[in-house]
């Protein structure tokens, strides 16, 4: 695997590449299997695989955990190698933003601030700017990112259609523990009887969507009784929420092609999570 420190690096690199196929799976590193099955999943598209791991301070609020957020470059780089990765771009700070950055993208605020972007504001904006700079440097013809970060992937689809990105985006399913909880980099600042009690998340938007395809339309009611159940378990929930997934806007009765989605605080770690309808 060949890694590159420097955006001159990885363009001469792909430059080097021609006309085989690239795809591409941005992270933050600290990686699980979740990050490593789209690996595997970015080989059924291209001949060569390039990995990126930068940690975005854009995307963090103040006092979320950016300095804290876990940085595990040389068993990142095991994991990926093992993986059969070619390539992968690493930047320092430094090298993203030689100076402070003035273009932002801006997703449009029927997307950007509802949801996560409610309770985390700015988010999206810096998500979207990073996604969009590394989109520029590693040129890729695919790009894979995990559902689990539904919202995310929804603004970056949206994004690349309307900035006319002759790049495919790819979804991968989202990988969870034999319990149910989905994978996260995050999951590691779970106490132990925190990680005992964190798969009720996903058995909660479990219980929503099997009631959705049992016919139950009262989105609001099975909403609210989701919220309850995770509060008298002790979680400080934000949202469950029924949304189209095309688009996360509100879903009338009788609409198909729905996603149910739920953030909530177990002790200090924010959870998120989400199931197809």
């Amino acid at each position: 695997m060949q890694v590159h420190a420097t955006i001159a690096d990885v363009r001469a690199a792909r430059t080097a590449m021609g006309v085989q196929r690239v795809a591409v799976v941005p992270t933050m590193g600290n990686l699980h299997a979740g990050h490593i099955s789209l690996m595997r999943q970015a080989r059924e598209y291209a001949d060569v695989v390039m990995a990126t791991i930068f940690v975005n301070r854009l995307q963090f609020r103040p006092g979320e955990d950016f300095e804290k957020y876990p940085r595990t470059f040389a068993a990142d780089c095991a994991q990926l190698e093992a993986a059969g990765v070619d390539h992968l771009f690493a930047p320092v700070e430094a090298e993203m933003y030689p100076q402070p950055q003035t273009y932002y993208v801006e997703p449009p605020p029927e997307q950007a601030d509802i949801l996560d972007g409610e309770f985390r504001p700015g988010h999206f904006r810096g998500m979207a700017t990073v996604v969009l700079k590394l989109l520029q440097i590693t040129q890729p013809d695919t790009a894979l990112f995990g559902k689990k970060d539904y919202q995310q992937l929804m603004v970056i689809r949206n994004m690349v259609a309307d900035f006319n990105l002759p790049i495919q985006i790819i979804g991968g399913e989202t990988v969870r523990a034999e319990d149910g909880l989905a994978l996260s980099s995050r999951n590691g600042y779970l106490s132990t009887a925190e990680r005992i009690e964190a798969p009720r998340l996903f058995q909660v938007i479990t219980k929503v969507a099997a009631a959705v395809r049992a016919g139950n339309l009262d989105y609001k009611q099975l909403e609210q009784e989701a919220m309850v159940q995770l509060q008298v378990h002790g979680w400080l929930p934000e949202y469950v929420a029924l949304r189209k997934k095309l688009d996360l806007q509100c879903a009338p009765a009788h609409d198909s092609g729905l996603v149910v989605l739920a953030a909530a605080r177990l002790g200090s770690t924010r959870l998120i999570d989400n199931l197809e309808v």
